[in-house]
């Protein structure tokens, strides 16, 4: 994995705005058995195409695919393993204890979602699934589509590294239903054996793996009432040692890390601090691990790493522009951001990046504005770090 020698690096997330035209391609497929393959394929190249060029052009140096062709950065994966069957009624989530303390906001919020929702041709939703026979992985043809589109498109750009997102173990434990494993430790095991095949896939042609877990700290908001921080450590690291299962016998130098405390929009006054989980993190096997950093809720907690020691040759990626709002960060800030980190690691081991996915989450051209203020920070910091 690259590291900033002589200037800052730059990378993000993984998600990017999709069109319309992508979202009606990922919808024939998953709901069209005699959908048009070519049409398709052709479809999606050319978005993974545009996606990649413009981040080169932006003077991105880790870049992805966008994540184009995932309905979502969880339902992606619906259609790869075996051993699952669609709920006839989807389970309601109990609300988290952030919902429960602000109940008339997250109804604001809901309802504000659907209208956005209702504004456009197709609304792709995350069907829920249980698990009703032996996990198997079944992705192989579209796994190996979405490295076929990405190595083409990477071929066509200049920039330093490529990555590939995929979902943890973790959060399919969340957002699934176990109704044949005789334990839930069982369940998540044979989860992880499944997505190692996803895993080893995408290392083996020659990209960055990336792990994406909101669950390591989301899941703290789920418990109600409010668990002791050891027992939640206990309960958590359970799943990074199934996370390391999962990932074992690859190289933890092409596999980087993303936790988030769920990103959704809403006050997050309940997250878990970064202090009470970084060395959970850190109990991940890979290289670089990614945070959200810049949004109001965590922007404070980079002072995190004037005690916490990185372990030798790790890298980090905090999220120095931030999903979270329509504002788009000023340059001059992001450059403040991205030097506290430089200051605490080493300016070499820190890597540039968002909060979280943007896909979705802002309108597309804020999300690339943002992208490029991410650039222009990292220059600016590069300025100050190189002198």
């Amino acid at each position: 994995m690259k590291t900033s020698v002589d200037r800052m690096l730059v990378t993000h997330v993984g998600s990017l705005p999709r069109s319309n035209d992508v979202l009606k391609l990922i919808y024939d497929k998953a709901n069209d058995p005699n959908y048009d393959r070519a049409a398709y394929d052709r479809g999606m190249q050319e978005a993974v195409d545009a996606a990649m060029r413009r981040q080169a052009e932006l003077g991105f140096d880790v870049v992805n695919d966008g994540e184009q062709t995932k309905p979502s950065f969880v339902a992606y994966i619906n259609a790869r393993l075996g051993g699952f069957e669609i709920l006839d009624r989807p389970d309601v989530p109990e609300p988290t204890r952030d919902a429960l303390a602000f109940p008339g906001a997250y109804q604001a919020i809901r309802r504000l979602t659907g209208i956005r929702r209702g504004e456009q041709p197709l609304r792709l939703r995350r069907p829920s699934m249980r698990c009703t026979g032996p996990i198997t992985y079944t992705g192989h043809d579209d796994l190996a589509a979405d490295i076929r589109y990405t190595k083409a498109a990477f071929g066509k750009i200049q920039a330093g590294e490529a990555f590939m997102t995929a979902i943890s173990p973790s959060n399919l434990e969340l957002n699934y239903k176990n109704e044949f494993y005789r334990t839930g430790e069982e369940f998540l095991i044979a989860l992880c054996d499944a997505m190692h095949v996803e895993y080893k896939a995408i290392v083996d042609a020659g990209l960055i793996l990336q792990l994406d877990d909101p669950a390591i700290a989301e899941n703290w908001d789920m418990v109600n009432p409010e668990p002791s921080v050891a027992d939640y450590q206990k309960f958590t690291m359970v799943r990074v040692e199934a996370i390391n299962h999962a990932i074992k016998g690859l190289p933890a130098d092409r596999i980087r890390f993303h936790l988030c405390w769920g990103s959704w929009h809403g006050p997050h006054t309940t997250d878990i601090p970064m202090r009470d989980i970084v060395d959970v993190m850190l109990a991940i096997n890979c290289q670089a691990y990614s945070f959200e950093a810049g949004n109001v809720r965590h922007e404070h907690e980079w002072t995190v790493w004037e005690d916490v020691k990185l372990p030798d040759g790790k890298l980090i990626l905090p999220g120095v522009v931030s999903h979270a709002t329509n504002v788009v960060e000023h340059p001059e800030l992001v450059a403040q951001r991205i030097v506290r980190f430089a200051n605490g690691v080493g300016r070499e081991r820190v890597i540039a990046a968002t909060d979280c996915g943007l896909g979705g989450r802002v309108h597309p051209m804020v999300a690339w504005a943002k992208l490029e203020a991410l650039a222009q920070g990292a220059a600016l910091a590069s300025r100050e770090l190189w002198r």
